[in-house]
């Protein structure tokens, strides 16, 4: 690190020195949870967030339930779009990995030889995040919380610059919220349109409250047909 400073390297690789010699100094375990974690872990539990997410808001039943549903799906969505937008900008910088250009990287996870810059997985959990942020602002909070967690994980591994994971972030980031009006007046239709669906419907709202409403609803009018027809055979046998 020293000799880093000394013959004037940038901060990038200094910091990425920093976080990245942390995994030497940890347990060969620890590095093995890091690396799961990292690879696929966050991006599972990113995942599992959206599941939750949509189960509570289906079970709420509100009347924007749609329009929430439609702002879940736009999150998944739109980390694909960021990764179909890293391809080119991959392409165009064409960034070694950190382990390819500095000697004595402890690298948790071998066989990368793509470009680093940016980092997909700082992308795609960064528009994960942020998409449930649009959707719901607690749910929103945690994902972006994990995002962070997750580019922190890619220096920590040694395959990425803190500046691929931060590229990461600004790229999910700006995809999720400037494509998000567009995303959400082609998206809330379709969900209103499923939402009305006898068989899909439930994908939208939870079907036993309104159940239970429905038949609250009906009984007191059928007590009244009931005594409306009473009342007419008495008149009739008067």
């Amino acid at each position: 690190m020293a000799g880093l400073a000394e013959s004037g390297s940038n901060p990038d690789v200094e910091l990425l020195f920093d976080i990245n010699g942390l995994a030497k100094d940890a347990p060969s375990w620890f590095d093995r949870v890091m690396e799961y974690v990292g690879e696929y872990g966050l991006l599972l539990a990113l995942i599992l967030l959206v599941v939750w997410c949509w189960w509570s808001v289906r079970r709420k039943s509100a009347e924007d339930a749609a329009s929430s549903v439609a702002a879940l799906v736009w999150a998944p969505l739109a980390a694909a779009v960021a990764v179909l937008v890293n391809v080119p900008i991959r392409g165009f910088v064409e960034r070694p990995r950190p382990f390819k250009d500095h000697q004595g990287l402890e690298v948790l996870v071998s066989g990368k030889t793509d470009y680093s810059f940016v980092s997909d997985h700082a992308t795609i959990a960064m528009a994960l995040g942020v998409g449930l942020f649009v959707a719901n602002r607690k749910f929103g909070i945690a994902g972006i919380g994990l995002a962070l967690l997750e580019g922190f994980c890619r220096v920590y591994m040694g395959v990425h610059y803190p500046t691929d994971v931060v590229g990461g972030f600004a790229l999910g980031t700006a995809v999720a919220l400037l494509l998000s009006p567009l995303a959400m007046a082609l998206l809330t239709p379709v969900m209103s349109a499923v939402e009305r669906s006898p068989r899909a419907g439930w994908l939208i709202k939870s079907r036993g409250r309104s159940r239970a409403g429905g038949q609250d609803a009906m009984i007191p009018g059928a007590r009244k047909e009931t005594a409306g027809a009473g009342a007419e055979e008495r008149d009739l046998a008067a």
